[in-house]
């Protein structure tokens, strides 16, 4: 026995003095428990095992993720087993029905073992990424044995909503980087891609009722050079996301416990529709998909009856592609001018008892019943709280964070995601020399990760509403993958922490501290990220760092 702890103790101090690499917990978003234990390491190495006993789907596409973390991350190749074997190290993936919270989690690392576990497959999930972030990242060629420092790890997310908007209208994305978004969503420890597929510069997703949708309403002629300057560049520019493509990123994403919203903006931001059907429209048209950015006076005829065919049609193939609790709405941005002019729109408003500018109100409530009807919840921007939308609605408060204070106390549930802070598209250095072109309004990390959706002032009742907060990428000025990719790096880490680490525990300084192995991460994977943490690499080449 006594030659046994020697052999081991002695191979314990040879991966020492070897140099062998370290795990370090100190990760982003940070845990809300960390206690280092004063046991000997655990030595993940090449015989290592990943040992996952449920049969659940989704248990064992976390354990294929896990193994392959560690591949790309250390080099080391880790099988997949059912039952462990005797004297292997192993790390166990676990369901424990004791822990509380849907998404918390447990590690529990000995020198025997490290077991990973949650309540649900969505927890042992976040685990995952947890370790997965804690490995030093090492060369392809070095396969050397990793020490895991003895650790209990215990954590849970603050908020249930931690999302992440793309808008693939004003640019269009391929599915390989939609997916790649999604990767990163499910790297900062999110649960919620909302996906903005509709606007006045391009439809961009099929409707097989309406296919001149995606036949006329997904191209455009032109689109302007600059900040809404006069010059257009006068080249087509189109692409649309099949059904079955958008079916194939749900399931992408459910598999990484994220959850779809798709966004259809009503009745605003739907020149590109009435582009294609120009009888939606109060005018009767012609219409031309927009070129420009900014808000079109052009809006659906709220008076015309085929609108509201026009939309539970739509919504019922919507419906059909993504299983969301949420449809998004949108609602935001609606000129009332043309309903002003209008006289089917005066006439349904004479009806109603409404004003013009009221329409609106009249329009969302009669949509959010028929999206009720299929057992769902509609999200609106919040504009739509200047009419008496039912509480069932929830508020992506944008224009502030007042909107969303005023509809937590109203009784709605809230997600804040307000341009001082979430919109992404911003600039996120002041020198603009150091800046791709894009919106001048400045946003820093520091901004994001000071962001507070529910701080403590907030009263009680309403606090409880507040589900989460979101980052936007809206895409005006973010044309390709690469400027995607830069515009929410390392801005999205920041959010992360936001929404999953409890106030107290946020130090922005020690958030720049954990940066450092995150832009290693980003690294790793060919992520484009800006450098406004890392000031000194300005003018060096990234494969220098």
């Amino acid at each position: 026995m006594y030659k046994k702890i020697l052999l081991i103790v002695s191979f314990c101090m040879f991966l020492l003095q070897a140099g062998a690499a370290e795990a370090d917990y100190n990760v982003i978003p940070q845990p809300q428990q960390v206690t280092l234990t004063k046991d000997k390491p655990f030595n993940l190495s090449p015989n290592s095992q990943i040992i996952c006993p449920s049969t659940d789907e989704l248990m064992q596409k976390n354990a294929q993720f896990l193994s392959d973390y560690i591949k790309e991350t250390t080099g080391l190749l880790l099988t997949i087993n059912k039952n462990p074997k005797p004297k292997v190290p192993s790390i166990f993936l676990v369901i424990d029905p004791k822990i509380q919270g849907d998404e918390a989690y447990q590690i529990n690392v000995t020198p025997q073992k490290v077991v990973i576990s949650g309540r649900t497959s969505a927890g042992v999930f976040y685990g995952i990424q947890t370790l997965r972030k804690s490995l030093p990242i090492l060369r392809p060629t070095e396969h050397e044995p990793v020490l895991l420092p003895s650790v209990s790890i215990a954590d849970a997310p603050r908020f249930p909503y931690r999302g992440m908007m793309l808008d693939c209208s004003r640019h269009f994305f391929p599915i390989s980087f939609v997916k790649r978004f999604i990767d990163l969503i499910a790297l900062h420890n999110m649960n919620v891609f909302h996906w903005h597929l509709t606007d006045d510069q391009g439809w961009r997703i099929e409707i097989k009722k309406y296919p001149k949708l995606t036949e006329i309403g997904s191209k455009r002629s032109g689109t302007i050079m600059g900040h809404n300057s006069d010059v257009d560049d006068g080249q087509p520019y189109g692409g649309f996301y099949t059904q079955q493509e958008a079916k194939d990123i749900v399931e992408y994403a459910r598999q990484r416990h994220i959850t779809v919203i798709p966004e259809i903006d009503m009745p605003g931001h739907m020149k590109a529709a009435l582009a294609a059907y120009p009888e939606l429209g109060c005018t009767g048209g012609p219409y031309e998909v927009g070129h420009a950015w900014g808000v079109y006076k052009d809006v659906l005829c709220l008076g015309n009856e085929q609108v509201y065919k026009f939309v539970q049609d739509v919504i019922d193939e919507m419906a059909a592609i993504f299983p969301s609790k949420y449809i998004h709405i949108g609602g935001d941005e609606t000129p009332t001018v043309r309903w002003k002019e209008c006289p089917k729109c005066q006439k349904l408003a004479a009806e109603q008892h409404l004003s013009a500018n009221k329409l609106q109100a009249y329009f969302t409530n009669r949509i959010e019943k028929y999206i009720n009807s299929k057992q769902r919840e509609i999200i609106g921007w919040d504009e739509i709280l200047d009419g008496e939308i039912n509480p069932s609605a929830t508020i992506m408060s944008w224009r502030g964070i007042e909107p969303g204070e005023r509809g937590a106390k109203l009784g709605h549930d809230v997600i804040m995601t307000p341009t001082s802070h979430c919109y992404f598209d911003y600039k996120q250095n002041e020198n603009e020399d150091t800046e791709p072109e894009g919106q001048h309004q400045l946003i820093t990390v520091e901004k994001v990760y000071s962001l507070d959706p529910a701080p403590a002032n907030m009263p009680a009742e309403n606090r409880k509403h507040i589900l989460g907060t979101q980052g936007n990428l809206w895409s005006e000025y973010i044309a390709y993958p690469n400027r995607a990719e830069y515009a929410v790096l390392p801005r999205m880490a920041a959010l992360s922490e936001v929404q999953w680490t409890q106030p107290e525990k946020k130090d922005f300084s020690n958030f720049k501290v954990r940066a450092d192995h995150m832009a290693k991460i980003y690294d790793l994977y060919k992520y484009v990220y800006a450098l406004q943490l890392w000031p000194e690499r300005f003018n060096h080449n990234r494969s220098e760092w």
